[in-house]
């Protein structure tokens, strides 16, 4: 099996790094950056987010998984005093796969060519320097409402835990295929009225957002965040794609939400 790491680049990220390398090649597997069949992530969860942007090119045949060593360690199932037992596992036993939905954002320009397509594993979040964002939002095919505000999160249900529980939406379990779309700060008067509340959409509803001012738009999708301008449309729906997590114990969605945002346990303990 081949494999590939991912570190934070901290000292200690590293020092376990060197030593994941050095053990897994002692039992015969490969390190190998380009094609890796496991790609582990020693750090936080922006470690693991670098991770899966550097191999989202390879998703049908790469699994993840993370040692947790940053701050906030939600898609980490292992912490630094495991990593001998993580070992044994990689080369001795065969992982389970676990698949979590993706959110697929499409941004087409004026001339209605495709400008960029992109995959998010937590979230895109939609905002100007222009003012407001206003936008005519469609759902499958029909005006459902115009938003006007700070701007739009769009977020994948492993995302909902992220950005989009800090704006007040809802979690959801990644057993379910959808995206959820969360305001910032929207403005309801005589003119403009929203929902004013996240909308969760199953995977064969697509979200479609069409600016109603010509400005620029700054696009973050995860950790990266890119400018677009002549936007005539967003699309947002639930990827084809998928991200496949190596899993070589059960560690239940909920407890991860739990351990993360309610327990007040030790972080370096073992998380079960």
């Amino acid at each position: 099996m081949k494999f590939a790491i991912v570190s934070k680049g901290d000292e200690r990220s590293e020092t376990i790094k060197t030593r994941l390398i050095e053990q897994l090649t002692d039992y015969s597997l490969t390190y190998d950056l380009d094609h890796p069949d496991l790609v582990i992530s020693v750090g936080g969860d922006g470690t693991f987010l670098e991770a899966f942007h550097r191999y989202i090119h390879c998703l049908k045949t790469t699994a993840f998984i993370g040692v947790h060593t940053g701050h906030l360690g939600f898609y980490a199932d292992w912490v630094p005093s495991e990593v001998d037992q993580l070992v044994e596992e990689i080369a001795k036993t065969p992982f389970q796969i676990v698949e979590y939905p993706l959110l697929e954002v499409i941004i087409r320009s004026k001339s209605d060519r495709v400008e960029d397509r992109l995959l998010a594993l937590n979230e895109a979040a939609i905002k100007t320097t222009d003012g407001s964002v206003v936008f005519d939002v469609e759902i499958k095919g029909e005006h459902f409402e115009t938003f006007r505000g700070d701007g739009l999160c769009i977020s994948t249900p492993s995302g909902s835990t992220a950005y989009n529980k800090a704006l007040g939406g809802g979690i959801i379990h990644p057993a379910l295929e959808a995206i959820q779309v969360t305001e910032m700060a929207s403005i309801n008067n005589r003119v403009f009225r929203t929902i004013g509340s996240p909308l969760i959409l199953p995977k064969h509803h697509t979200c479609l957002l069409k600016p109603l001012v010509d400005r620029s738009f700054l696009l973050t999708v995860d950790h990266i965040t890119d400018t677009y301008t002549n936007v005539k449309s967003i699309q947002c729906r639930v990827a084809k794609e998928r991200v496949r997590f190596a899993r070589f114990r059960p560690f239940p969605f909920w407890n991860r939400v739990r351990d993360s945002f309610v327990a007040e346990d030790d972080p370096t303990l073992p998380r079960r």
